[in-house]
């Protein structure tokens, strides 16, 4: 998601994000996803740091917990950007990237 989302920013010459969470919230400001899914996916970043930062020191019932919630916010984008795209390729005939 969040290699999409850099792709949107950046091919859209959107503001730049500092923060991975921040990326969602940009996205969110400019109207192509909602608030709350921005707010999902930006608490995704941050576990996402936690997984590549601090791995060792996991609580595996808190990752069970995240991956049974917050899947269905990644499938959700997935359908919002695959729209998003489709309205982008249907303004400018010369695609999307």
């Amino acid at each position: 998601a969040l290699d999409i989302a850099t792709d949107v920013i950046a091919e859209e010459r959107l503001r730049k994000p500092f923060t991975y969470r921040e990326t969602f919230e940009v996205l969110a400001g400019e109207g192509i996803i909602p608030e709350s899914l921005a707010r999902d996916l930006s608490n995704l970043a941050g576990f996402r740091n936690v997984l590549v930062h601090i791995y060792w020191n996991l609580d595996l019932k808190q990752v069970y917990a995240i991956l049974q919630h917050d899947l269905a916010a990644l499938r959700t984008f997935s359908v919002v950007m695959k729209e998003h795209v489709s309205e982008s390729d249907s303004a400018d005939p010369g695609g999307f990237f």
